[in-house]
């Protein structure tokens, strides 16, 4: 028997070609739950539901209305909801200083607002209580430059876990973030293919490289799964990245200056 077997999970994020929803739904239905997947692309959403026996939703984090929509589709189509895995994301680079409205407020609406909007739609799908699990970042605790909104969005919304696990615990509900480090996904293909730049990172890891997408859907298994006894808490899968730091801006530069020289 799978270790998920009876659960019914939702994930959102998932319409990357193998991005990190995508990881996490494959690895949950072969642990024998029955998984949706939402997003924005529906076309790639039927098209990956397909694949592995799942369902799709169309969904846009950042509009309340379609999101708690979201849970009750989902319980319709599975006749419940147990596991919730917010994995949407806008890895944004700018420098601070020119951090304008724009991109701040794209930033908030995708990484603060619309997380809270998927947990009350969790909340509300889950009548025997479940799990839900939000995808942070190591950088919501170490520096990265030129990537403070995101940063802190990720770093507001580990607490907002933290109040929605306080406050559902006695609904036998349980919320919990998981934070990677530098990992090889879609959201990171054009990073790394700069010479150098994935490289650099390795030194901050005590257990020698980064971090898979497998890696995440291990994390994410446990988290979902009746062997947890814990909520309110960030995992830090990251092969140890806190324990040390992210490269400077200088030995960026300097490590991609060698790099290309090499080449």
């Amino acid at each position: 028997m799978g270790r998920l077997e009876g659960k019914a999970a939702v994930i959102i994020g998932a319409a990357g070609k193998d991005n990190m929803g995508q990881a996490m739904a494959r690895r949950f239905r072969s642990e024998g739950a029955q998984v949706t997947v939402a997003g924005r692309n529906l076309d790639n959403l039927k098209a990956f539901a397909a694949e592995i026996g799942g369902h799709a939703i169309a969904c846009d984090i950042t509009k309340r209305d379609e999101v708690i929509a979201l849970g009750r589709k989902a319980k319709a189509l599975m006749g419940s909801v147990t596991i919730g895995v917010n994995a949407t994301g806008w890895g944004l680079l700018e420098p601070f200083l020119d951090i304008r409205d724009e991109t701040l407020d794209k930033m908030v609406a995708l990484q603060f607002k619309g997380p809270i909007y998927f947990f009350q739609s969790m909340i509300e799908a889950m009548d025997k209580g479940g799990s839900i699990i939000q995808i942070s970042s190591a950088t919501a605790k170490i520096m990265l430059n030129n990537h403070a909104s995101y940063m802190g969005t990720k770093a507001g919304i580990d607490h907002v876990v933290r109040v929605v696990a306080h406050e559902f615990g006695e609904r036998g509900i349980r919320c919990n973030s998981i934070s990677p480090g530098l990992t090889d996904t879609p959201m990171t293909a054009e990073a790394k293919e700069v010479p150098g730049l994935f490289e650099s990172f390795r030194a901050g890891y005590p257990l020698g490289r980064w971090g898979t997408t497998a890696d995440i859907a291990a994390a994410a298994v446990f988290l979902a799964s009746d062997e947890c006894f814990m909520t309110g808490e960030n995992l830090q899968v990251n092969g140890g990245l806190t324990l040390r730091r992210n490269p400077s801006a200088k030995e960026l530069e300097e490590a991609i200056a060698r790099a290309s020289v090499q080449r």
